[in-house]
Formats: structure tokens, C-alpha cells, sequence
């Protein structure tokens, strides 16, 4: 359909083509997008506390086509830049779990995101450089992508260990990327960027070192990234859901602390239950990880795949050691929404044995009932609904089991914080 043909409810953005102004800057190489997201989650039962709480933000993209631009052969150019707001509180301030109930929660902030610079290498590969996210292209599942929790995407195996919760929403950092395509089918992409020393989360923080995401940080150490993709079929005319396969892994070259033994006085290894102030530190970090998206049926529109992500850690020094989810998309559920979207997915993350351990020596040097960590379960089941071409809502039910992995309520220590039942709206409207 022509741009001039769309009316309101039938064209790709609320605002339209504006008299033909977006496709020229189009045909000149400039791309642009303007998003809201916006959403409410009411916490019924366990967490710490029970209420609703709203949370938004507003997404604008410039991807650049350099050649078209200024022609500059095979180079692209992208910036990101992303508002954030809470209304004073977020999902995961109510329930208190490791998994996010929303990939969007972060310090209420205006903040650059991305802003990289990409050279295609022929029809081998492509070099970028600049403020990257690994999350745009390292450990995903395109079917989990369909989730609100945080965990579908960033998954908590580097969120909760990684330095700052690694480069991922909302925080980019300085890196390369180089990306081999050998084929159609696979394709392979080291990555390294820097890790600017944040110890806490932004999201899990009023005050993080880098609020605007300007500071360009160099220090901290460094997070290496590699991955292996492969994508039968990937060569055929084919816009159907097609499967895919990853296996990758990363090193960082920080020093890390032991969750459970420290220095003593006298030299000798002690639990930091009774010493913590002198913890042994281990010299850097890694993991591996690998990634399915199985399709297992197809017909038109309509199809269901399979998704299944599992990592591993050390124990002695990540507070995850190992995590997996899994679960299933189904695109077209209905005949007659071809754009529809339902997605179910459990996630476990499975605390350190070494932090366990420590829980079991805090216990009997307290001599009470103090909890024992273990893990976290999440399961979430969510409906994307495309009411336009440029606006989807998107009902949500989650049940969080353990929240935080068995650990003390804040606002009653005595117990521990109860399991989780939340249900939440979104909707998102392109510009």
C-alpha cells in the first residue's frame, strides 16, 4: 500500500509520513523511529509489599545509511537514545525478585543508550565500534524476545554477576564488535567492550556513577564475547519463523570476591560470616552459554516454536551458577489476527552453592532460622495483541517463586519473601 493510500488506522506510525518529509530523509539515508512503551503491574500477592506501580519509556533511533548520506561504501551509522520513568517506584521495588518483572525498569533518567559507527567487510562480515549492548546480539532468543521479564532478555546469568549487570539496557559501554558471515546459514561475532565500574545495577540504584550514560568509561575491566550462530534454511526466500542455534561464551578480566571465604587476621581462610571484611578476590570471570529457537510447526502465518537457553558459571564468585528457561511463542493464534503473538516462558536461577554455603554458616553463628538461598523460578505467560500497525497492547500474568532466591523480608526478616503473583498491561505506540 502506497504511503498516500494509509489512512489513521492502516499506516506503520501514528504521525504518518508527514507529507512525504520521512521518506525522502529515507531515500537520503536517514531512518528514524520514535517509540512509547508504557505499563502498569499490580503486585496481588507476596513480594515485599502489594500495589501497582507504572513504569515508561520513550525510545528514539537514528540508523544512517552512510554510502546514501555522504558515500561512505558499506558504512552505517546508529544512536539511540532513551527517557525513563518510574512515578517513583518500579515492579521489582514491589516484589524483590532477581528477575525483573519488566525489561524497561531503570533509574527514572535521560539517557544516551547506543551510538556506534559499522562497516560492512563485503558479503563476509561487519566491523562496528562504539557504545555497544550485548544485548542486542548476544545470548537471545528471538522467541523469548516476546517476554516483558527482564530475564528473557538480558538473562540473569549476567545481569546478577557481570559488574554494573553487564552491557546490557540500560547501560551500553565503549567496545567492537567484528561479525563473520561465512554463509547464508552461520555466522560468528567476537565482541569486546569495556566495563565502567558500577558494582550496582542501574536499575537496583537511585544513584548510579554514569546517570546519563555520557561518562565513556574505560576502566573497571573488561568484558570479552564471543558467538557462534547458525540458521538452516536461513538461505531460502522464505518470511516465515525459521530456527536457530547459539553457542557462545565470555570472559571479563576484573577481580572478582568470593562469596564465601575471606582473609583472617592471622593469614588463614575464614567464612565471611564471621570476617567479612577481607574477602579473597578471584582474578576474572567467565561463562558459557548456549541457545535454541526451534520451530516445530508452521502453516502460513502461523507458527509455534520452541525456545531454550542454559548457562553456567563459577561458583565462587557469581551469585548465579547456573541458569536456564525455555517455553514456546506461537505467532497467529488466532485465524483472524495474523500479528498476534502468545508466549510462555519459566525461567530458574540458580543461586551459588558457595553463597549458600555462607547462608548455612551465618545460621549457626546466629543460632536462628535465617534462610538458606536456593533459587528462583519464574514463569510468565503474555499476549502481544497488534490492535494497529503501530500500536500493540499486551496483557501479562507472572508468578515469581522465591523472589531474591529465599531470602529475608525486608520489612519482616523473620520470614521470607513470599511468592509473587503479578499481572500487567503494556502498550506501545509508534511514532
Amino acid at each position: 500500500m502506497q504511503a498516500q493510500d494509509q489512512t489513521f488506522w492502516t499506516r506503520d506510525t501514528v504521525t504518518g509520513d508527514w507529507g512525504g518529509a520521512r521518506t525522502r530523509l529515507s531515500n537520503n539515508g536517514i531512518d528514524w523511529s520514535l517509540t512509547y512503551t508504557g505499563e502498569v503491574f499490580g503486585n496481588l500477592s507476596g513480594g515485599i509489599e502489594t500495589g501497582a506501580a507504572y513504569e515508561d519509556l520513550i525510545s528514539l533511533e537514528v540508523d544512517t545509511d552512510l554510502e546514501k548520506l555522504m558515500g561512505w561504501k558499506g558504512g552505517t551509522a546508529h544512536v539511540s537514545l532513551y527517557q525513563i520513568d518510574d512515578g517513583g517506584r518500579n515492579a521489582a521495588d514491589l516484589v524483590g525478585s532477581i528477575s525483573d518483572p519488566s525489561n524497561i525498569d531503570a533509574r527514572p533518567t535521560f539517557r544516551l543508550f547506543t551510538l556506534w559507527v559499522q562497516q560492512q567487510l563485503g558479503d563476509t562480515g561487519s566491523f562496528r565500534v562504539g557504545q555497544l549492548a550485548a544485548d542486542d546480539e548476544f545470548l537471545i532468543s528471538d522467541t523469548a524476545a516476546a517476554l516483558i521479564n527482564g530475564t528473557f532478555g538480558w538473562a540473569n546469568i549476567v545481569a546478577a554477576n557481570l559488574p554494573g549487570g553487564g552491557p546490557g539496557y540500560p547501560l551500553a559501554t565503549p567496545g567492537a564488535r567484528l561479525e563473520l558471515d561465512p554463509s547464508d546459514e552461520s555466522s560468528g561475532r567476537p565482541c569486546s567492550a569495556a566495563i565502567r565500574p558500577e558494582t550496582v545495577h542501574p536499575m537496583r540504584t537511585r544513584k548510579p556513577a554514569d546517570p546519563h550514560g555520557t561518562t565513556f568509561s574505560f576502566t573497571g575491566g573488561a568484558l570479552f564475547m564471543s558467538e557462534i550462530q547458525y540458521r538452516p534454511g536461513a538461505s531460502a526466500k522464505d518470511d516465515g519463523a525459521q530456527s536457530a542455534y547459539r553457542l557462545g561464551g565470555w570472559y571479563h578480566t576484573a577481580d572478582f570476591a568470593d562469596l564465601e571465604l575471606g582473609n583472617g587476621n592471622k593469614g588463614q581462610r575464614v567464612s565471611l560470616a564471621v570476617d567479612p571484611s577481607d574477602p579473597i578476590e578471584h582474578q576474572g570471570n567467565w561463562g558459557l552459554y548456549g541457545v535454541v529457537d526451534q520451530v516445530v510447526w508452521q502453516n502460513g502465518a502461523s507458527n509455534i516454536t520452541l525456545f531454550w537457553r542454559g548457562s553456567v558459571v563459577p561458583a565462587d564468585r557469581n551469585l548465579l551458577s547456573w541458569y536456564m528457561d525455555g517455553g514456546f511463542g506461537i505467532t497467529a493464534p488466532f485465524r483472524e489476527r495474523p500479528d498476534d503473538v502468545l508466549t510462555f516462558g519459566v525461567a530458574y536461577s540458580n543461586i551459588s552453592p558457595d553463597a549458600s554455603a555462607l547462608d548455612l554458616a551465618t545460621r549457626r553463628i546466629a543460632g536462628s532460622s535465617y534462610p538458606i538461598r536456593n533459587g528462583e523460578t519464574a514463569f510468565e505467560l503474555s499476549y502481544t495483541a497488534q490492535i494497529t500497525p503501530w500500536w500493540t497492547l499486551q496483557p501479562d500474568l507472572q508468578y515469581i517463586v522465591h523472589p531474591g532466591g529465599n531470602v529475608p523480608d525486608p520489612d519482616d526478616p523473620s520470614h521470607v519473601i513470599e511468592n509473587s503473583v503479578l499481572v500487567g498491561l503494556r502498550t506501545t505506540v509508534a511514532f
